[in-house]
């Protein structure tokens, strides 16, 4: 069953149980959002919600909760859940754009050109403002992109992400190099940070990944029928008036940003780019714009679970989010590869 949609000469059709599972995936993240917030070493309660909704808190012990709710843990909750939403959309449309169901924006060198730029600032300028990592990783990242496509001279053959993973390699050294010949106090930092750890939430680093958050899903999403068309093949994505060269620009941008961009305010959080849109595939299915919705809502479930884990299973130790999604990502990968190994 479906519904059809019709404004003038346009039309949407919307696949009914596609559009119900899309809202209780959405419900889902939501309200496991809402579960973490108060959960934490200071245990907060529905009544400080309450009051904190209101605005009544007046009391020094409301005072306290409410510096706990809005300053550490609702940016910590939202900035997981806009980086895990950055990485399920990079992923899908890396997969996507490459017809290959192994891509990964990590695997392309993004993520290592992003982590060895912002490291790089954090050791040899460590008193640099932290709203400078942003800036830094997308500049380090685009770059890495642009030295794999300059080399491949393609965006999706078998060569493309071959090369990606050579340039991960040699970054990932450069990036040992740098740890191995700094100050041990400043190395501290930079490990922590490459960790995958959102410790350092603040408002600041929610607006930056909001920001690009955004704009990336806009690229993705406004080109979604395009790809859907170059998913039968160039010949009848031309026919149907779809310039090839443009959408594969588009959605190798997309990707890119995002994932610097989630670099730069999270560290480095793997496996959620490759599994969330897996995960989609098997729950939803549908087009690139049911896929990308769905990898997003999946993503962002992901890292907020694995931070949730981090900070509340080990308590007072808090472990990083990118330790724990490495500890559950790669029993989740075997057992998909194993699922599709007749596919592949």
């Amino acid at each position: 069953m479906s519904w059809v949609i019709r404004q003038g000469r346009l039309s949407l059709r919307l696949s009914r149980r596609r559009l119900l599972l899309g809202l209780g995936l959405g419900i889902g993240v939501a309200l496991l959002a809402l579960a973490m917030l108060p959960l934490g070493s200071h245990q907060t309660g529905p009544a400080d919600l309450m009051a904190l909704l209101r605005g009544t808190a007046s009391d020094t012990a409301s005072d306290t909760a409410r510096m706990i709710l809005l300053d550490l843990r609702l940016p910590r909750i939202l900035l997981a859940l806009l980086s895990g939403a950055m990485l399920g959309l990079a992923g899908a449309a890396m997969q996507a754009l490459t017809r290959n169901g192994l891509a990964d924006p990590g695997l392309l060198g993004v993520k290592d050109g992003a982590a060895v730029a912002v490291v790089a600032l954090i050791l040899l300028a460590p008193q640099a403002p932290i709203a400078w990592r942003p800036a830094v990783g997308m500049a380090g990242g685009l770059a890495a992109a642009l030295l794999v496509v300059a080399l491949a001279r393609t965006l999706s053959q078998l060569r493309f992400v071959l090369i990606g993973i050579g340039l991960s390699w040699f970054l990932s050294a450069g990036l040992a190099v740098l740890l191995m010949t700094s100050d041990i106090r400043d190395v501290q930092t930079a490990m922590i940070w490459m960790a995958g750890s959102l410790n350092a939430a603040d408002w600041q680093a929610v607006h930056i990944a909001a920001i690009a958050a955004l704009a990336g899903a806009m690229l993705l999403f406004a080109t979604a029928r395009d790809a859907d068309a170059a998913a039968l093949g160039d010949a009848v994505a031309a026919g149907l008036g779809v310039r090839l060269r443009r959408l594969a620009w588009l959605r190798f941008t997309a990707p890119v940003l995002l994932t610097a961009a989630c670099v730069s305010v999270a560290g480095g959080l793997g496996f959620v780019g490759l599994i969330a849109p897996h995960l989609a595939r098997l729950t939803l299915g549908g087009g690139q714009a049911a896929h990308l919705a769905a990898s997003g809502m999946i993503g962002a479930a992901l890292v907020l679970g694995a931070d949730s884990i981090g900070r509340l299973a080990f308590a007072p130790l808090q472990l990083p989010a990118g330790i724990i999604l490495a500890l559950v990502g790669a029993p989740i990968l075997v057992v998909l590869l194993w699922a599709r190994r007749n596919q592949l």
